[in-house]
C-alpha cells in the first residue's frame, strides 16, 4: 500500500503527522466538547466519552490504518506502546510535577480491572494471530464496560465552558463543521504518518515494531501528555488518572479492536509477547500499587514523585532495551 520515498521525505511525513495529530485531535476534542455544552450534556460524559476518544482517536485511525494496510507489527506496537507511555511517561512526569492524589475506589476497582484487560490480551494473542472474531469479541467487552466505568467514575472531569460560552462560539452546525474537519486531517495526518514511519523502518532497516512502539506510539500520545501536565499543574489528579486509564481501555480493546475488525492479523512480533505486554502488565499493575493507602486503604493513596521517577527511569530502561534488541 505504501511506495517507497526518499528517507527526507519519510522524516517529513512522521514530523508533519505528528504535529498535525496533535493540532487535529485537539480542534476536535475543542470543537465537540462546546457541542456537547450547547446540547446540555453532562460534564462527565463530555469528559470520559468526547474527550477520552478524542486523545485516543490518533492511536485508533493510526492502529487501523496500519492494519488495514497489513502492518501488523506497526498496529499493535502502537497501541501497546501508547499504553506503556501512557503510565509510565505520562502519568511519570505528572507525579513528578505534582504528586497525585489517588481515591479508594480508582486504586482497589479501576486499576485492577485495567491490569486484567491487559492480562486478557495473553489469551487472544496466544495462538500467534489475532482473528476478526476475536477483534469483535474485544469490542463487545469494550461496549460493556466503558458505560459501567463512566457510571462508576461520573466525577473524574470537569467541564471548562459556560453554557454563555459555547453560545458564543456559534451554532451547532459550525462546531459540527469544525468536528468533520478536524476528523479528516486526523485521519489524513494518521495516513501520513503511517507512511513515513513504514519507509523509515525501511530505510534504516529497523523492524517496524520498533518504530511502532516509539516514534509512533509516543507521538499519538501527545494529546494525553498535554492534557495531563495541564491537569498536574492545576492539581486535578482525578483527571490525570481517569483520562489514562479511560484511553489505556480504548487502546487495549477498541483500537486493537477495530484494527483487527478491518484486517485480521495473521502474524506479529514474538517480542509483543514476550516483552511489550509483560511490561504494559507490569506498569498497569503498579498504579495499584502506588495508589493503595496501606496504613488505610479506605483513605485516599498518592502517587508521589519517587514513584515517578521509578516509571520514568523504568521507561527509559526499557526503550534502551527495546531499541537494543530491534537494532540487533
Amino acid at each position: 500500500m505504501y511506495t517507497d520515498i526518499p528517507l527526507f521525505a519519510a522524516l517529513s511525513l512522521v514530523i508533519g503527522g505528528l504535529v498535525a495529530l496533535a493540532w487535529s485531535s485537539d480542534f476536535f476534542v475543542d470543537a465537540a466538547a462546546r457541542l456537547a455544552k450547547l446540547f446540555y450534556i453532562s460534564p462527565f460524559v463530555i469528559g470520559m466519552v468526547i474527550i477520552g476518544f478524542g486523545t485516543s482517536a490518533p492511536e485508533l485511525c493510526v492502529s487501523a490504518l496500519s492494519g488495514i494496510s497489513g502492518h501488523s507489527n506497526l498496529s499493535l506496537g502502537n497501541a501497546y506502546g501508547s499504553c506503556i507511555f501512557n503510565i509510565m511517561g505520562i502519568l511519570g512526569v505528572a507525579a513528578l510535577i505534582k504528586p497525585i492524589l489517588v481515591k479508594p475506589r480508582i486504586a482497589l476497582l479501576d486499576a485492577p480491572a485495567l491490569t486484567a484487560i491487559s492480562l486478557s490480551m495473553y489469551i487472544f494473542l496466544a495462538d500467534g494471530q489475532l482473528s476478526r472474531l476475536d477483534s469483535l469479541f474485544l469490542l463487545v467487552i469494550f461496549a460493556i464496560l466503558m458505560p459501567c466505568y463512566c457510571l462508576l467514575d461520573k466525577n473524574n472531569v470537569s467541564c471548562e465552558y459556560s453554557a454563555d460560552e459555547t453560545r458564543k462560539s456559534g451554532d451547532a452546525l459550525k462546531l459540527v463543521f469544525k468536528i468533520l474537519l478536524g476528523l479528516a486531517v486526523l485521519i489524513g495526518s494518521s495516513h501520513c504518518l503511517v507512511w513515513g514511519a513504514v519507509d523509515l523502518a525501511r530505510s534504516l532497516g529497523v523492524d517496524e515494531l520498533l518504530i511502532g512502539l516509539t516514534v509512533v506510539a509516543i507521538g499519538t500520545s501527545l494529546p494525553e501528555l498535554a492534557s495531563a501536565i495541564a491537569s498536574a499543574r492545576r492539581g486535578e489528579s482525578e483527571f490525570v488518572l481517569g483520562n489514562i486509564i479511560g484511553s489505556n481501555i480504548f487502546n487495549t480493546l477498541a483500537v486493537v479492536g477495530i484494527a483487527g475488525t478491518f484486517s485480521p492479523i495473521q502474524s506479529f512480533s514474538k517480542y509483543i509477547l514476550t516483552r511489550d505486554l509483560p511490561i504494559m502488565v507490569a506498569s498497569t499493575f503498579l498504579i495499584a500499587i502506588f495508589s493503595v493507602n496501606w496504613k488505610n486503604r479506605k483513605a485516599p493513596g498518592v502517587i508521589n514523585r519517587f514513584e515517578g521517577v521509578l516509571w520514568v527511569a523504568a521507561f527509559v530502561i526499557y526503550t534502551i532495551c527495546m531499541i537494543y534488541q530491534e537494532v540487533n
